[in-house]
């Protein structure tokens, strides 16, 4: 007798749970965050929003990817920007090279139309972090970068960042006033209160505009709303 194969997900899939597995209750509290965003901005559309977390492998690059996905879904234009210059991950999230990107803009030596990439989702495009500098904090904080973000207003709907930890480096508090909005993701039973707590902080004194708080990596139990109306 044969036993039934387990189906196996590769990393790509498991991040992208709103793109491989739309009706999933995980991509339902996307659309929910995304919802809130929406419902968040009355007086002044969210073109620009950042994601980050107080620390590293708290769900915030997960969170960027699945968000991008969600707003294309809703026939948004979208563009997901890896300003991870440090440690980028996007490129490996979306299996594209990273031979160019958002460093290649910043140097001169791409245009934005040359250096995004196309996915199979409709409305979505992605621009990897590029080639790694050697100042990523002054690249970001350059009038080149202020060009970038200009000419991207005037190509997309929506335009996702995904930055570094905040406690880790100075880049998130750079990017945070440059955004209309600001996501801060934390994991469940990982992040300290007082890290949250300091990277609130941080984010507010850099003149952040904080719409919220994911909570990452949560158990549901049965008793929660969704397996209420969910339907796994």
């Amino acid at each position: 007798m044969f036993k039934k194969k387990a189906k196996v997900l590769g990393n790509s899939q498991r991040s992208l749970v709103t793109l491989h597995d739309p009706k999933s209750p995980i991509s339902e509290q996307y659309r929910t965050i995304r919802t809130n965003i929406q419902f968040s901005s009355v007086d002044k559309e969210i073109k620009t929003l950042m994601v980050t977390s107080p620390g590293p492998a708290e769900g915030k690059s997960t969170t960027a990817a699945n968000m991008a996905v969600v707003f294309a879904q809703q026939e948004k234009k979208v563009l997901l920007v890896d300003t991870d210059l440090r440690k980028p991950t996007v490129h490996y999230t979306f299996s594209l090279n990273n031979t160019y990107g958002l460093t290649s803009i910043l140097s001169k030596q791409r245009t934005l139309a040359d250096a995004v990439h196309k996915t199979d989702q409709p409305n979505l495009s992605i621009l990897t972090s590029g080639p790694i500098p050697p100042n990523p904090a002054e690249l970001l904080g350059s009038h080149a970068m202020a060009q970038f973000l200009e000419d991207a207003k005037g190509e997309y709907d929506v335009i996702l960042f995904d930055t570094p930890p905040v406690l880790a480096v100075t880049d998130a508090q750079i990017l945070a006033n440059k955004c209309d909005g600001v996501l801060l993701v934390v994991y469940s039973g990982k992040t300290e209160m007082e890290e949250a707590a300091k990277s609130k902080e941080l984010l507010t004194a850099a003149k952040g505009k904080l719409l919220g708080t994911v909570l990452n990596h949560k158990k549901l139990q049965s008793s929660d709303y969704y397996y209420y109306y969910g339907n796994k």
